[in-house]
């Protein structure tokens, strides 16, 4: 070796070998779990982009109540300036396995728009075969070959496939929550599709623009002008362009805030990396003291001291940058890439190596790191020299101690005395248990919300099913109960929250099933709708009309209990005045039992509690596991702060424990003096965390789930508290037997160097 320093690397590597490994552990985890979720997330980002011009996804879709005739389709084409596709579909309740509300939505050949992807097996050629949805498919153990049963016909499953307009299994437009579970997509060949019965056939038409506008205000506009258009030409059922379908745009719009908010993640935890490291640059500067002075008197420059102390730290945090991407390129992009294909019916890509995603997780972080060790290295070793040979590096002279209260017994004022001096550390031993218990708590209590969620949903059904109805249609069931349903919308620039769908119940003169306490003129809203947003008692709430833009005002007059889903409650009559709707008009029953006198082609849908519990359901499977790699992340997270900033203090304190030995003590007083300061501060940590942590996952869950429909109740079970401390505890435990083993070996000799 040329440079005689570069002799002493090995030795430090050696005696700080912890230090270096828990910083080159922290590296390996967050370059690699941040790393493989952006490649899998930027790879199917592309696909998915690359997707709308290779599969001819539509600009919109529209179904209209009755099938329209070829000159009024033409008509259309010529004012709205676009081409129309016939895309109907046909949608039926499985039969073939146990699938408890399970609909199945089929549709014909697909050659001209919205083409279909074939992950395996083949697209149907005959008229008993068919083209399942991947994800439907791996849900219930169906596989090519397979055989699956609906609308009283067994189809054979040719090939595993992905609709390309459906990326995101959303049954309908309202839904605020795909469902892959209970709702699949597929194709037959049109002779299959003309087998299977039409008494739920919807004629659903897509479209192309013939110039497609630029930009989202002009396709706004144009969409605007568009509903015109075809309403001036039929019923319109349903209208929904491109850019507002959740089943095109929802993957990929939840795929690329995903990246945004793991990159702030990963900033985060480097932030934190940082403080860590000036506290251990400065705590290697104050050890080794006496060394550099001494260096420093022999010739040494002190560019040359800054490289030598800059080898090691980077040389781990490189090593970690290795084999943190290694990782994260390989297994944990796979991992990551699994999550999504797990919740949405993405179609086939490739893995791509974006250089966006090593410069954001590793060249980035470096080089943060390289400058806040070069920042304090250069700070620290201004000094002189002499100083260094003294221990003299304060900077500002020497401070007078904090004045305590003799009154204060001896040992807690002692303690007290390690706080004050290592409070730096201390800091940042609260920082990282805040940051770790926040990621524990997020992931420990998401379940028990969702469970929460789905009991206040099935312990407050308003009747045991819900029959919505496309024309009113008399019933002789026993119970039933006829009441006028309808769908508006919240306003967001009003709210503040995104547009929710909220259904309005005109509820008949002394029913059964619901009681509207307010009197005329006023509505009750549910719980739901009165906590999520915060609107009161003689509050005025205003909703809009989906297609038309008309909107209407409602007083509210009371609450009524219906805690996780958003609704209006009020008498019939008002209702249908309301709506425009002739006296005495219905489109819905009430019913604890079956229905099964009403002809199938008069029911539009039927609300029960698979469908009203659909989010938490959905909600669960797709993040069910990724909670689990929170609470595991935010332990290590725990663990390693804790051990790594702990050691400093030991360190730091090593001349002073070496004395108190001199004096006497044993290692058990000496434990209970320097150990026990840090379990003070950790225990307090852990319970001040717990208070803030609790109060910004309020605000944080707000934000997550008021994006979805209904309002999930925050609550804090008390299990997850006592989870979160025992963990902590235990985790602690185990790093205190570590730290007083290394209090043990601090030899008694060590009180006579570095004296002044």
């Amino acid at each position: 070796m040329k440079n005689p320093l570069n002799r002493r690397l090995p030795r430090e590597l050696k005696a700080e070998l912890p230090k270096y490994l828990i910083i080159f552990l922290f590296f390996v985890m967050t370059i690699s779990a941040v790393s493989g979720f952006l490649i899998s997330d930027y790879s199917l980002q592309k696909a998915t982009d690359e997707s709308f011009e290779k599969f001819k996804i539509e600009h919109g879709n529209f179904e209209y109540a009755r099938r329209p005739s070829a000159e009024e389709l033409t008509a259309v084409e010529s004012e709205g300036g676009i081409k129309v596709y016939e895309n109907f579909y046909k949608e039926e309740l499985v039969q073939s396995f146990d699938c408890q509300d399970c609909t199945f939505r089929v549709f014909g050949e697909r050659k001209d728009i919205d083409l279909v992807d074939v992950w395996e097996g083949k697209l149907p050629g005959t008229d008993s075969e068919l083209g399942i949805d991947r994800l439907f498919a791996k849900n219930h153990d169906l596989s090519v070959g397979g055989k699956i049963k609906f609308a009283d016909k067994e189809f054979t499953i040719s090939g595993i496939v992905a609709l390309s307009d459906y990326s995101c299994l959303f049954q309908n437009p309202s839904d605020m929550m795909f469902d892959n579970d209970k709702f699949g997509v597929g194709v037959l060949t049109d002779a299959g599709f003309a087998s299977v019965r039409e008494d739920h056939i919807h004629y659903s038409y897509s479209w192309l623009y013939n110039d497609k506008p630029s930009g989202e205000t002009a396709e706004k506009d144009a969409a605007e002008e568009l509903v015109k258009t075809l309403s001036a030409h039929g019923t319109v059922e349903q209208f929904i362009p491109a850019y507002s379908n959740k089943a095109i745009q929802f993957a990929l719009n939840d795929m690329k805030g995903d990246s945004m908010g793991i990159v702030i993640f990963l900033y985060i935890v480097v932030m934190i990396l940082a403080f860590v490291f000036s506290i251990t640059i400065s705590n290697t500067i104050t050890r080794e003291a006496g060394t550099i002075g001494t260096l420093r008197a022999s010739g040494y420059k002190r560019s040359e001291l800054v490289r030598h102390y800059m080898i090691l730290p980077m040389l781990s945090l490189a090593a970690g940058a290795v084999v943190g991407n290694v990782l994260g390129y390989t297994l944990l992009n796979d991992i990551f890439a699994a999550a999504y294909l797990n919740s949405y019916s993405l179609l086939t890509y490739e893995t791509i190596f974006t250089p966006e995603a090593f410069v954001k997780t590793t060249l980035i972080p470096f080089g943060l790191m390289f400058l806040i060790n070069l920042i304090m290295l250069v700070t620290k070793l201004r000094l002189s020299p002499l100083r260094f040979l003294r221990h003299d590096l304060r900077r500002n002279g020497r401070k007078k101690a904090f004045r305590l209260n003799t009154k204060i017994p001896i040992m807690i004022r002692f303690r007290l005395r390690v706080i004050f001096q290592n409070l730096p550390n201390y800091i940042m031993i609260f920082v990282g248990v805040l940051f770790a218990e926040f990621m524990m708590m997020f992931s420990l209590i998401f379940g028990p919300m969702l469970d929460t969620f789905q009991d206040n949903t099935v312990d407050n059904l308003l009747a045991g099913c819900q029959y919505i109805l496309k024309v009113p249609a008399p019933t002789e069931t026993e119970g039933a109960e006829a009441y006028t349903a309808a769908s508006l919308k919240t306003i967001g620039s009003e709210t503040g929250i995104i547009e929710e769908d909220v259904t309005l119940y005109g509820i008949a003169p002394d029913s059964k099933y619901v009681t509207v306490s307010s009197g005329k003129g006023r509505v009750d809203i549910s719980t739901a709708y009165h906590k999520k947003y915060q609107v009161d008692i003689g509050d005025t709430i205003r909703l809009k009309d989906q297609y038309g833009g008309k909107i209407y005002e409602f007083t509210v007059g009371g609450y009524y209990e219906y805690p996780a889903i958003i609704a209006v409650f009020m008498d019939k009559d008002e209702l249908n005045s309301a709506m425009g709707l002739e006296e005495g008009y219905f489109n819905a029953y009430f019913s604890d039992s079956t229905i099964e006198d009403i002809p199938e082609k008069y029911i539009a849908t039927r609300i029960t509690e698979t469908e009203l519990t659909k989010t938490s359901r959905q909600l669960m499977r797709s993040m069910g596991s990724m909670m689990i790699v929170f609470t595991l992340f935010g332990s290590i997270i725990y663990v390693l702060v804790i051990y790594l900033l702990a050691k400093i203090i030991i360190e730091k304190n090593t001349q002073s424990i070496s004395m108190t030995k001199i004096l006497g003590y044993n290692n058990g007083e000496i434990n209970s003096l320097y150990i026990h300061s840090t379990t003070i501060v950790t225990l307090l940590s852990l319970v001040i965390g717990l208070i803030l942590g609790d109060r910004l996952l309020s605000i944080v869950m707000f934000e997550v789930f008021k994006g979805y429909s209904g309002w999930f109740e925050y609550t804090m079970p008390i299990e997850v508290v006592l989870k979160v401390l025992g963990l902590g505890v235990v985790t602690y435990l185990a790093v205190v037997l570590i730290l007083s083993r290394k209090v043990k070996k601090i030899p008694l000799g060590e009180a006579l160097k570095n004296t002044e």
